[in-house]
């Protein structure tokens, strides 16, 4: 079969297409025909190898245990192991091809991917294998951090970085969840954010939004560009900032350790700052989470957004077109 290979870390120009063997489904494992998949911040990670400590947590040491990268991936069901009852061949799927972390290859940028039930959910009729492709990673990344108890109809949200993949989504779960929504973004993104249904737009080329005199019941902060003293000005008394801390490709962070100082913390302030959300509270399973995603999509509550769509071929530039912080929504990789 065709795949993107990653023999080395480095740029995404070390990526190279090849022929490889077609993977063996295993018992606990469906075997999916690709028909699109999408890039995302984590591709990025694993391409370059950083922050190094994703190394020993289970990418590969002096090069990647999984050669083909991507996570994110639509298509058909070629075929079941014996252990599988939820899905059958013929079926439409999509989701989330990695187990554990998301600092890992998950062997997406192929025609054909073997990968635990689970992370996989029936694509509604109503959308394209494009549409869904550009859903999974971002999804799961928006509802653990935004369950439908953090908010309540009529409270205030505002989304940082709205324009984005998580960003995206997270303005239109405020939407679903009833909040008014203020989405923050770059001058460029606005009428994107608009279009997603967001009440309010902010540019942050012109508005910082931790100095004007709105109070936000949540503050969802996708790029972690404040700082959380300066976030929790813009909080009411007993509002919520949720980080999910893209750290801009490497360059807000360390090469070693990456954004994880800054989550290790905030988890020790959790425990003392009624502003942060309790990290004690239990993570939903992923198939129940893909479900939600699912019926998002179905009842028109989640509408997909696709920058540009690539070949399997342009995957080195599709991963430098995220890379320049310029999309509007989702880059996807069409097979």
């Amino acid at each position: 079969m065709k795949a993107v290979v990653q023999d080395t870390y480095g740029s995404p120009d070390a990526l190279a297409v090849r022929e490889i063997d077609k993977p063996q489904v295993k018992d606990d494992e469906v075997l999916v025909r690709v028909r699109a998949a999408s890039v995302h911040p984590d591709v990025w990670h694993v391409v370059a190898g950083r922050p190094y400590v994703l190394r020993i947590m289970g990418a590969g040491l002096r090069r990647p245990k999984v050669r083909v990268p991507g996570t994110d991936v639509a298509g058909r069901v070629e075929a079941v192991g014996r252990d599988v009852t939820r899905f059958q061949p013929g079926d439409e799927v999509f989701g989330e091809t990695l187990r554990g972390n998301q600092w890992k290859n998950g062997g997406a940028f192929a025609e054909y991917v073997s990968t635990a039930p689970d992370g996989l959910a029936l694509k509604p009729a109503t959308i394209s294998f494009e549409q869904a492709a550009a859903v999974p990673t971002s999804g799961l990344i928006a509802l653990q951090n935004f369950p439908p108890d953090r908010v309540r109809p009529g409270q205030s949200v505002l989304v940082n970085g709205a324009a984005g993949g998580v960003g995206a989504i997270a303005v239109q779960l405020a939407k679903a969840y009833g909040a008014t929504v203020t989405g923050v973004d770059h001058t460029t993104k606005l009428d994107m954010v608009r279009s997603l249904g967001a009440d309010h737009v902010l540019d942050y080329t012109r508005d910082d939004f931790t100095r004007n005199a709105e109070r936000y019941d949540l503050i969802f902060d996708v790029p972690g560009n404040h700082s959380l003293a300066d976030c929790r000005r813009a909080l009411t008394p007993e509002g919520k900032y949720v980080l999910i801390g893209h750290d801009r490709y490497g360059d807000a962070s360390g090469r070693w350790l990456g954004s994880l100082p800054r989550f290790i913390k905030l988890m020790t302030l959790s425990m003392f700052v009624k502003q942060l959300p309790n990290l004690n509270t239990p993570v939903p399973d992923k198939k129940d989470l893909m479900a939600t995603l699912r019926d998002l999509l179905e009842t028109g509550k989640l509408t997909p957004v696709i920058d540009r769509t690539y070949s399997l071929d342009e995957v080195p530039a599709a991963i430098r077109h995220l890379t320049e912080g310029t999309a509007r929504g989702k880059i996807v990789i069409t097979l």
